[in-house]
């Protein structure tokens, strides 16, 4: 009976060996994945203070889900100077944003719910996860290339007017 277990167990130990040695050890494949691109779905123009003298018009993507809002610019590689990102909240709040896997420096600007100019932060560093915030309630933050607001001359007292496609 010893005989028969031990000749059960070598040659449990000869399958096991050959199944080993007969992995081949495959290099390890890499996902690749689409870039995040940009998709239209509006059109943003940005006048100084109360006159009608127009400073710029924009190609706009929207985000309001959470998900949007959540994700914002994450993962892009880039943007072209006439577009950027509008953030539309539910409500009037303080917010605050950080460039969490965002890969392109951004200005970012925060509108009051009049679409007034209130605050702006230049030149947010990618990937910095340090809190941006608001400095007061707003309903809307626009995000665009980094230095296109000083290019600009965009100031606190500018206004939005956006509409969808």
């Amino acid at each position: 009976m010893n005989i028969m277990v031990l000749l059960r167990v070598s040659l449990l130990c000869l399958v096991a060996l050959s199944v080993i040695s007969s992995c081949k050890d495959e290099p390890k494949k890499s996902i690749s994945t689409e870039p995040i691109t940009f998709s239209k779905e509006g059109e943003l123009e940005i006048y100084r203070g109360t006159k009608d003298s127009l400073i710029t018009q924009l190609e706009i993507e929207i985000a309001e889900s959470d998900y949007e809002i959540e994700t914002g610019l994450m993962y892009r590689e880039k943007m072209e100077a006439n577009q950027a990102m509008l953030f539309i909240f539910p409500d009037v709040a303080f917010h605050s944003f950080y460039m969490k896997n965002t890969l392109i420096p951004l200005d970012i600007i925060f509108i009051d719910e009049g679409l007034n100019i209130v605050n702006i932060r230049q030149n947010a560093a990618p990937l910095d996860e340090s809190g941006i915030p608001s400095g007061l309630p707003v309903q809307y933050v626009l995000e665009i290339n980094a230095g296109l607001s000083d290019k600009w001359g965009i100031q606190l007292g500018d206004r939005i007017v956006f509409n969808r496609q």
